[in-house]
């Protein structure tokens, strides 16, 4: 490729790489430590498992720490790191609907089957920049009522399952249970299996899916298609595998995710005009943005996938580590290939003046 050490040689990156550490880790007293980011920068720790594809909330802390904060090199660490690990089992598949529901909220049915929950969320107030302190306001009732909601009403209950009632909702469930696509072992390309898609899309950097739905919204036409939420979770999953001794399922842990699903209005001239279809979004951590976009993607794949070229866009475009490892790349040395450039356009210009 041309490519050659910097200036300097192995010193010279030695080097460099050591002044990263010296100002990052420049007064010991001022250190961040683990918890704080797990704890008051929970969102942006889920962000990083989720695009690296692992739960691992300290691990996540520790690489948002070494990386300064920039939450690519975060996921680069946490993936490097991952991939020295020896899978040891697989967990045992756990059904969506034994998730214990923290935040759950229906946008399409004022009054569905089960709680409305709106959990830990501003998206109902203004975004107002506090500069000062201030106390929390609580009526002392939120606990009491979220954790009263969780013990009386079903979390099972589905939206989904309110329409699929009404016969308003085609059924495309499958009847047999194929092995999911691992994408960590086989890269995914078009065409691709829908375990495939999901994964990947489960694995993207947020804003480049976001980016992707808010395109396939928005459509050629330059119009905004209507899109409808049934439902959104968070919540935790429970994490089981079978005991190497009696083969019983054995529950070792949990982990948070967030799901979606996304309604879609069928329209097309060989659709059944007469139901609904749903998209699904699923995602490690607290990402709404993310689950959001990955449900309506789903189910525009779905349709017209082939046709648009999203398929392949969203396999191919939407890795973050990807995509930001080759534009990083650019910055490495590139003075053997460019002057190899430089001379190609040198020699045309002679032959063009007439010189050889």
């Amino acid at each position: 490729m041309g490519y050659a050490a910097a200036r300097g040689g192995l010193n010279a990156i030695l080097t460099a790489e050591n002044l990263v550490r010296r100002l990052r880790d420049l007064d010991p007293s001022e250190r961040i430590e683990l918890d704080q980011f797990t704890g008051r920068l929970r969102l942006l720790v889920d962000r990083v498992m989720g695009e690296s594809g692992l739960w691992a909330p300290e691990l996540a802390a520790m690489a948002l720490r070494q990386g300064e904060g920039d939450l690519i090199e975060a996921v680069h660490l946490l993936r490097a790191y991952k991939s020295t690990l020896g899978r040891l089992d697989t967990a045992k598949p756990v059904h969506a609907n034994d998730i214990q529901l923290v935040r759950r909220v229906v946008p399409a049915f004022r009054e569905p089957g089960g709680p409305q929950i709106l959990g830990r969320s501003t998206d109902y107030t203004a975004r107002m920049l506090t500069t000062t302190d201030r106390d929390i306001i609580d009526n002392g009732n939120s606990t009491i009522a979220i954790d009263t909601a969780l013990k009386t009403r079903p979390s099972n209950s589905r939206m989904s399952d309110v329409l699929r009632d009404m016969d308003l909702l085609v059924d495309r469930r499958r009847t047999d249970d194929p092995e999911p696509f691992d994408i960590t072992r086989t890269p995914a390309k078009p065409p691709a299996p829908r375990s495939a898609l999901l994964s990947s899309m489960a694995r993207a950097e947020t804003g480049a899916l976001v980016n992707q739905w808010y395109r396939n919204i928005l459509g050629p036409d330059g119009y905004l298609h209507e899109v409808t939420l049934g439902e959104v979770r968070h919540g935790k999953l429970p994490i089981n595998v079978r005991h190497p001794m009696t083969g019983g399922s054995v529950n070792i842990g949990n982990f948070r995710a967030t799901e979606v699903e996304a309604i879609e209005d069928l329209n097309g001239s060989e659709e059944d005009r007469t139901r609904f279809d749903v998209g699904y979004g699923f995602c490690f951590g607290h990402n709404e943005r993310k689950a959001i976009a990955m449900a309506n993607l789903d189910i525009a794949c779905y349709r017209d996938g082939a046709k648009s070229g999203l398929e392949q866009s969203l396999l191919m475009t939407t890795d973050g580590l990807d995509s930001a490892g080759f534009l990083e790349h650019l910055k490495l040395p590139h003075y053997v290939t460019f002057r190899s450039m430089v001379e190609r356009k040198v020699a045309v210009r002679r032959v063009a003046d007439g010189k050889n």
